[in-house]
């Protein structure tokens, strides 16, 4: 299941496609100082409880690292995930 990417100046999202169409996105908004936001995470209902949801959160954590970023997990959803993950913590904004 590849995950894609794309963004624009302050916005983006993570998803997954299939044949379909979109079957799961996360999207955030970054601010000037390095955060990324995470407010929207979204699975279709016929493909939710697949762990679909949790792979977006895990590439947004490496995009983070990879980026030198922290991320504000705004979403209910995410923060559900980085309140359960502690190797999330060292991208999680304090």
């Amino acid at each position: 299941m590849e995950i894609k990417h794309k963004e624009n100046n302050s916005r983006g999202m993570f998803y997954i496609e299939n044949e379909k169409g979109l079957i799961g996105e996360l999207t955030y908004h970054k601010s000037g100082d390095n955060i990324l936001t995470i407010d929207h995470t979204e699975v279709k209902r016929e493909m939710e409880n697949q762990g679909i949801g949790s792979k977006l959160i895990e590439k947004s954590v490496e995009y983070a690292r990879e980026n030198n970023l922290k991320i504000d997990p705004l979403c209910p959803f995410a923060e559900v995930k980085f309140d359960q993950n502690e190797s999330y913590s060292d991208v999680r904004i304090s």
